[in-house]
């Protein structure tokens, strides 16, 4: 029988999932069986020399006079992409289906969705969209135009659907201003323009009467669930019923997430923070969820001697006297422990190191983590969890003064306090700590923070919340 198969070593890991290769190889793939060229290697050397990986591609959906035009312009504005709505598409370009399209417009025929689909997508293959990306407004309408763009290799990485109540979108629309030389929209109520110029050449836009609006809300509202169906994991609803940076906030704060990747992902956390602060607590919850390997740095190197290692011959003068562990002591026994292959193949959630920057960029070297938390707990809540610690000499069992006091009085008599816990200990500690944060904060510039100072359960959540969310997305330098 053959051996099984090794798992990649950390580095090998780490540098995948920096560099989003598995990402990458299913867009490769995507765009293959999209396409299917007759020179499957040429297309993938062109296509990666276009494409950009982090240009956006937004879609701004809803009902009329929901914002949608505000929206998208705000957003191209800012992301500096390009925006395609259908009057860019028959009035703004020169493409090879805009005559055909708008043959229709002048018939007062409804234009295909064929047809739409198709001048989409001439002009998203242009260089500017390729570059710059795209925010489109107003389509899909409907779940064939939504199949219809997915066949033609059109996938938006965020669908962004307005919402708000028919009668207010009735009287909205019925104020709705267009400005015919930027294509600004203004509002006869709520958004009137400061400048005269501006006033004087706003016109009312066609079928603004109030049968009309209703007509097309109805049409909306019958064809919005099946285009759900399809972006439902990529849709964010917004309300659009409130002041309007509130809604473009809400927007921003949407398109820029990413959302969870596919990818194969091994956990290399660190947690970094006060005594006191609920690391070890935190480290065990997140371990037995995802089956991690929890390494405790100082039980580590007590494990080392008691083992009768070398390595632990070596740290055993050091821990009997009360002295600190030489990095590169400590370096090597934690290497031994992160290269198990427990560690490798399950990933691992590190407490107790690295306390400084110098312990970071080593272990950067080495095992670098991908996800870095740091606890912050204010003095007085570590003072107060710390100092009322006793342990009772008997059973080992552990309590607190004022969260979890002995059950009796006999327990209570016979509780001992751990030296370390003592105040003036506690106060070397938190003060050895805060003395190396800041410089390891600077190097982890990727870290959460957590507020410590909240129910464990809410602590754990927020934690769980961040591992599983994808980092910010690294920039490569090119050479």
């Amino acid at each position: 029988m053959d051996a099984p198969a090794r798992p990649w070593p950390p580095p090998v890991g780490a540098y995948a999932e920096e560099r989003e290769l598995f990402r990458l190889l299913q867009n490769m793939v995507e765009e293959l069986l999209i396409h299917k060229p007759d020179d499957p290697i040429q297309f993938l050397i062109d296509h990666l020399k276009q494409n950009n990986a982090d240009a956006p591609r937004i879609c701004v959906l809803g009902p009329a006079a929901s914002g949608k035009t505000t929206v998208a312009m705000w957003l191209c504005k800012h992301l500096d992409a390009i925006r395609i709505s259908q009057e860019t598409l028959l009035f703004k370009e020169t493409l090879a289906l805009t005559k055909e399209a708008k043959a229709y417009k002048e018939r007062k025929q409804k234009i295909p969705n064929a047809l739409w689909a198709n001048l989409i997508q001439e002009r998203l293959s242009n260089a500017d969209c390729i570059k710059q990306g795209w925010i489109l407004e107003g389509f899909p309408e409907n779940q064939e135009q939504a199949w219809m763009l997915q066949s033609s290799g059109i996938f938006p990485r965020h669908v962004v659907v307005l919402y708000a109540p028919d009668t207010v979108l009735i009287e909205r629309n019925s104020g709705k201003r267009l400005d015919p030389v930027t294509e600004e929209v203004y509002h006869t109520t709520f958004d009137w323009p400061s400048d005269e110029l501006v006033q004087q050449r706003l016109v009312k836009p066609e079928d603004l009467s109030e049968e009309e609006t209703s007509k097309k809300l109805l049409e909306y509202h019958r064809n919005f669930p099946g285009v759900f169906q399809i972006y439902q994991k990529i849709l964010k609803s917004i309300n659009a019923d409130q002041p309007c940076m509130d809604v473009l906030s809400q927007v921003l704060t949407y398109v820029q997430t990413r959302h969870r990747s596919a990818a194969p992902f091994t956990p290399r956390i660190v947690f970094c923070g006060p005594p006191g602060s609920g690391k070890s607590l935190q480290a065990a919850l997140i371990a037995q969820k995802y089956h991690l390997v929890n390494i405790c740095c100082g039980q580590l190197l007590k494990e080392a001697i008691a083992d009768n290692t070398k390595l632990g011959e070596l740290v055993k003068p050091y821990i009997d006297n009360g002295y600190p562990v030489p990095d590169k002591l400590v370096l090597k026994v934690l290497a031994d422990r992160l290269n198990a292959p427990d560690c490798v193949a399950n990933g691992w959630v590190l407490h107790g190191f690295p306390r400084d920057i110098e312990q970071g960029e080593e272990l950067q070297k080495s095992h670098s983590p991908n996800r870095v938390f740091f606890f912050n707990l204010p003095y007085e809540s570590i003072m107060e969890r710390l100092s009322q610690r006793r342990t009772d000499p008997v059973t080992g069992e552990r309590y607190h003064s004022t969260f979890r006091p002995a059950p009796t009085p006999a327990i209570q008599a016979r509780l001992r306090q751990n030296p370390r816990d003592s105040e003036e200990n506690i106060e070397k500690r938190v003060e050895a700590y805060y003395r190396n944060v800041k410089e390891l904060e600077d190097f982890y510039e990727d870290a959460f923070y957590v507020n410590a100072d909240q129910d464990p359960h809410v602590v754990f959540e927020f934690i769980e919340s961040c591992i599983i969310k994808p980092l910010p997305c690294k920039k490569v330098k090119s050479l």
